[in-house]
């Protein structure tokens, strides 16, 4: 979501913190801003504008500013409309600039309190009341920035992660971090700090990860960093900077980039976890044994893409392990109460690592008795990943379009490793595992055939660019690729998009269909194609516009009334990845045809760090 890039140095930082935000556009927003002090600390400078980057860039063009320490920041509204006004950083009395990750959930007492204080309040949103606070318990004689923030850290509720200058202690960048992700960057002789070490990596490759609770002094020289008011160390950890991860190369988008990439990242994802016919369990770390080996029920927390993966695993690990799963949105469980049966293993799922939401439950389940914490996930160093008792990471790269591609398959990947390795804990032979297994080695070859068909679901694209709904349908575990299909859709071309499983639509949906309603099925040749078939028979009974992708070997007449991509034959078990393909390049292709932001869809975040 939200971005945040500071930096302290003995340079105009100016240019860095730009370079910065451009690298985390790729994150949502819709504003942008920055405030330096001026080369002697005793002037602040703050330049704001609404929209893309490129806006603020032309705005300090025309009103030149520099500065040799400064923070800056890219808004995804929360609190008050997209606006300059509103947009961060936030400032109070020209002596203090913030900008500020999450919600301040009780900003309203806070602002309430501030304005009877004599407080006047210039914008609308929730952040603004952090920085007066500064100012207020440093005017009320704090020594320094570090104290002043110590001292008001305790008095907000919500997630942030916080970033302040002021004239009176300059030189000086003080970050909290409070369930909201914050990095500091080692440099020489200067140091910064981001939200996303994306940001930094044309000036640094050595980053220090704040933990929750972390308030820290950035100064060009020294860096403290303070946990419960104590002196703390942590680790510093190198990341290669691969600038090929954050272009586009020959491709129009970095979704198509994404979706093309998945064949490799596949590979990545299973390279060391599986031998010749068998799953690795060790890839899962040390603590994976111990507790598979009380597991008999599996829980599945998860938003969005990552949801529609636990619903899928939810077949696999039912049918290969014979072993009952429930899945839950993020945002609902903590607001439940919760029955955890004795054995059950807690499983978050999210691209980022950092999903608020997810993370929430994840912090929920540590108080239920839940057997262990696996998070299944594509950064290493994410707080999702570190608060769980163990991880499997995807191996996906890092995905810069917002709507979720390569992620998405890594996540199943990964999954179908879970299941695997559950299964044969209860009564899986070797030789039914080993088939799997074989199957899985097929599965990077199979995505370069099913991504050889782009052209023909490209010219399939056309039948969708003057259509404002569509229907997707699925049975069994093509159901959940369905209803990723109708997101994929309308995330990125904003056509109204539902799936339903086939065997519904004649409790309710099939009142929809008519012939200005495509309808779009997933037919892999499995136990329940005939099933399908029979609803597809509805559907074309009912003037409705049928497209199906089907396995070639499934029975489908060329002549019939539908149109229709021939995907090759596949494992049973595959079918959920690889159906998932064809349909976020048709999603990608009508929305090209739309004429939309294809990697920055309106209204959307990449990482929603926020509830």
């Amino acid at each position: 979501m939200c971005g945040i890039v500071g930096a302290v140095a003995q340079r105009n930082v100016v240019e860095i913190l730009l370079e910065g935000l451009k690298r985390l556009e790729y994150r949502g927003y819709d504003s942008a801003g920055l405030a330096v002090l001026d080369d002697k600390g005793q002037t602040l400078s703050c330049v704001r504008a609404v929209g893309k980057v490129r806006k603020l860039v032309d705005a300090i063009d025309e009103n030149p500013t520099r500065g040799k320490t400064g923070i800056a920041h890219t808004r995804w509204a929360t609190h008050g409309v997209p606006s300059e006004r509103n947009a961060h950083p936030h400032m109070s009395s020209e002596e203090f600039a913030l900008v500020h990750n999450g919600i301040i959930e009780n900003h309203d007492a806070l602002r309430s309190q501030l304005i009877n204080d004599g407080y006047r309040f210039d914008s609308d949103t929730d952040t603004e009341v952090v920085v007066h606070l500064i100012h207020q318990v440093m005017s009320a004689g704090q020594p320094d920035l570090l104290a002043a923030v110590q001292k008001i850290v305790p008095m907000l509720h919500g997630a942030y992660g916080l970033c302040v200058i002021s004239t009176r202690d300059p030189e000086t960048l003080v970050v909290a971090r409070s369930g909201s992700p914050l990095v500091i960057g080692v440099g020489i002789g200067e140091n910064f700090v981001a939200s996303d070490p994306l940001a930094l990596g044309q000036v640094t490759d050595r980053f220090i990860y704040l933990e929750e609770g972390d308030v820290a002094e950035v100064k060009r020289k020294s860096i403290r960093i303070f946990s419960d008011g104590k002196p703390v160390e942590r680790k510093l950890t190198r990341i290669r900077s691969d600038l090929s991860e954050i272009e586009k190369g020959e491709y129009g988008h970095f979704m198509l980039k994404e979706i093309y990439e998945q064949g490799a990242v596949i590979k990545n994802t299973l390279n060391g976890r599986i031998s010749a016919n068998h799953v690795l369990e060790e890839a899962f770390g040390i603590k994976a044994k111990a507790i598979f080996d009380q597991v008999n029920n599996v829980q599945i927390v998860a938003c969005g893409t990552s949801f529609h993966a636990g619903l899928i695993t939810k077949y696999w690990l039912e049918n290969i392990a014979k072993m009952p799963c429930q899945v839950d949105i993020a945002s609902d469980y903590r607001y439940r109460n919760i029955i955890v049966r004795p054995g059950t293993l807690f499983v978050t799922i999210s691209q980022s690592g950092e999903t608020a939401d997810t993370l929430a439950a994840l912090r929920y389940a540590a108080e239920l008795g839940y057997v262990g914490t696996l998070a299944i996930c594509n950064v290493a160093t994410s707080s999702l990943v570190r608060e769980s008792d163990f991880s499997l990471l995807t191996m996906a790269g890092r995905e810069i379009g917002v709507a979720s591609t390569k992620a998405f398959t890594t996540q199943l990947c990964a999954l179908l490793l879970l299941s695997l390795v559950l299964g044969r804990r209860n009564g899986m032979d070797e030789t039914t595992e080993a088939g799997y297994v074989k199957d899985l080695h097929k599965l990077p070859e199979l995505v370069e055939q099913v991504l050889s068909l782009d052209k023909a679901i490209q010219e399939l694209s056309i039948s969708f660019a003057d259509k404002h709904h569509a229907l997707f349908l699925g049975r069994g575990n093509q159901y959940p690729v369905a209803k990723e299909g109708a997101l994929k859709l309308k995330e990125i071309s904003y056509i109204h998009a539902e799936a339903y499983p086939a065997g519904e639509l004649k409790h309710g949906p099939l009142a929809l269909v008519d012939d200005k309603m495509p309808v779009i099925a997933v037919a892999p040749n499995d136990e329940l194609l005939g099933k399908l078939k029979g609803n597809l028979a509805e559907v074309s009974a009912r003037g409705g516009k049928l497209f199906v992708f089907a396995d070639e070997s499934g029975g489908f007449d060329d002549e019939g009334d539908y149109k229709l991509i021939r995907m090759p034959p596949v494992p049973d078990v595959l079918a959920p990845i690889l159906y998932t393909i064809p349909l976020q390049l048709l999603s990608y292709h009508v929305a090209i045809l739309k004429g939309t932001d294809v990697d920055h869809p309106r209204n959307l975040a990449k990482s929603v760090t926020v509830e």
